[in-house]
């Protein structure tokens, strides 16, 4: 009886995360299509509103096909565990006030974000493909490199507040709002370098590595990948509006501003070229870190004098 209450609640949450981002990849594309000055999606019921229904069913009757050589438990497996391990991010996330009762949700936040390094690494390895693999390897090391200033960052909130929930942050998050402009540009840009998105989108990036790590993959595990970019978009969405502006995600607001953040990853990709990859690395290691290290060490004296 446990199990099953715990699947119809996790269903009741993750069915309105998909539709939503069927949604998102529409807002993209009419977006995308009004910057260049052509028309996006409109000819799929009213102006377009289920060309994403159509295409994932025309995406899920394809028939998947690959190199003979692939790694098949690995290549078919990964986008499913990449796909989950969003989903069970959503599970925990704590964008409403019933999600406050799980004890140091940050660590555990943090500790399942980073796991989705594996698969993207499995994925490369087992197309068995050295574009699919240098596709990977850079994915990976771009990563790994946001990676400790997004954590440093959200130590930060741990140091200030001195808890690991954010319930306890949400309380107290006015006390440091002179601050959170300059967290918020620092959180922004290194969660667009995490999700892989324009201007850092090299794992992805077709001029230079024929669409990178997922360039082995059709049909169904093509778009396993991409539900996933989408669906961390709109966690990380809602992660900054309940972060910085304390917003309930099932409020008018939080989902208000939740649409807000989606659109600034969409006008982006339509205004920003490609960074360098070199530059990418040195401003993580050489300006983020330093600066996520600086403003711990400032609050830590704060606290101690």
């Amino acid at each position: 009886m446990i199990i099953f209450s715990s699947l119809i609640h996790f269903l009741i949450l993750i069915l309105p995360v998909l539709v939503n981002v069927a949604f998102v990849t529409l807002l993209e594309r009419k977006i995308l299509g009004f910057s260049q000055l052509r028309l996006g999606p409109n000819k799929v019921s009213f102006s377009g509103l289920l060309q994403p229904f159509r295409d994932a069913i025309k995406l899920f009757t394809k028939q998947a096909e690959s190199n003979y050589n692939v790694n098949w438990k690995l290549f078919f497996f990964s986008p499913v565990i990449i796909l989950a391990t969003v989903l069970v991010l959503w599970r925990m996330a704590p964008l409403n006030s019933f999600s406050f009762k799980w004890p140091i949700i940050i660590i555990r936040l943090l500790v399942i974000l980073r796991l989705g390094v594996y698969p993207l690494l499995v994925r490369g390895w087992a197309s068995n493909s050295k574009y699919a693999a240098l596709g990977a390897l850079r994915g990976v090391a771009q990563t790994i490199s946001y990676e400790i200033s997004l954590a440093l960052i959200i130590i930060q909130f741990i140091i200030v507040f001195m808890s690991y929930n954010i319930k306890d942050q949400i309380i107290l998050q006015y006390s440091i709002i002179y601050i959170s402009p300059i967290l918020l540009i620092m959180w922004l840009v290194i969660l667009l370098a995490e999700t892989n998105r324009t201007p850092f989108d090299f794992s992805e990036g077709e001029s230079e590595l024929v669409s990178g790590f997922n360039v082995e993959y059709g049909a169904t595990g093509f778009i396993l990948i991409f539900l996933r970019e989408y669906a961390i978009i709109l966690l990380f969405s809602a992660l900054t509006s309940n972060i910085f502006l304390s917003l309930n995600l099932f409020s008018l607001q939080g989902a208000g501003f939740t649409t807000i953040v989606a659109r600034f990853w969409i006008i982006l990709r339509a205004t920003l070229p490609r960074y360098r990859y070199d530059l990418l690395i040195r401003t993580a290691w050489k300006t983020y870190l330093p600066g996520a290290l600086g403003i711990i060490s400032f609050f830590s004296l704060v606290l101690i004098f």
